[in-house]
């Protein structure tokens, strides 16, 4: 079953504002009636990661996840929430999103890192194909090669709903897939081939195939430390 949540792209702003995301913002933003609030931010943990893809100018640095309490409106949290986030990023954009979780990543207490790198994909439909057809591809199809073809331990899909504001991005999925830190610089390590070239290059092929099923070619990748601020 899906879970209705709010997720946020942010582009950095003043020099506090990684403190900010990982140790302040959660009650902020739970004032608003969000909760289970997850920071994901490209921090000093993961700089070393070697897979970065963005069809943005200047690439998000930073996402924010959250559900929105029972019996508050998600257009008015929604909204509120951006103008919360913007005092402090250079730019936010919002999207309302349908939230299910195939693989969930090993936890941390809350306030602290997640273990692992977790990568948040950003992705857009592919031409040619309605949301119910890249839903049943993706979900339905992809899912099970996504986590057979690489050394994933957490694997969340927001299919993405609308924008909050009309000049919001436009995007089908936003996807957090989390790996063993070793992940960032060694292709084996991420996608669990053991060191044999053949299986890396057969499962690389073997997934780049099925996400080509469903999404374009304009894919952003940000890598991240993952933040359960609030649960």
């Amino acid at each position: 079953m899906s879970t209705a949540r709010l997720a946020f792209a942010l582009w950095r702003g003043d020099p506090t504002y990684a403190d900010w995301l990982r140790a302040a913002v959660g009650p902020e933003l739970e004032s608003l009636s969000l909760t289970g609030i997850r920071v994901n931010i490209d921090d000093e943990h993961v700089a070393a990661a070697q897979l970065r893809l963005s069809t943005f100018d200047v690439a998000p640095d930073a996402f924010v996840f959250a559900t929105t309490a029972p019996g508050a409106a998600p257009a008015e949290v929604g909204a509120a929430a951006l103008t919360l986030l913007r005092t402090r990023a250079a730019r936010v954009e919002g999207w309302r999103v349908e939230t299910v979780e195939p693989l969930v990543a090993p936890a941390g207490p809350a306030g602290e890192r997640d273990p692992g790198l977790a990568n948040v994909a950003l992705i857009r439909r592919r031409a040619g194909i309605d949301d119910a057809e890249f839903v049943r591809r993706w979900q339905g199809d992809h899912t099970a090669v996504a986590i057979a073809t690489q050394d994933t331990c957490g694997y969340v899909q927001n299919r993405v709903v609308d924008g909050l504001e009309e000049s919001t991005p436009e995007l089908a999925a936003i996807v957090e897939e989390t790996f063993p830190m070793a992940g960032m610089t060694d292709l084996h390590a991420f996608y669990g081939s053991g060191g044999d070239d053949a299986e890396l290059s057969r499962r690389m092929t073997e997934l780049m195939e099925s996400v080509s099923r469903f999404a374009d070619d304009r894919i952003d990748v940000v890598p991240t430390s993952r933040y359960r601020v609030l649960r």
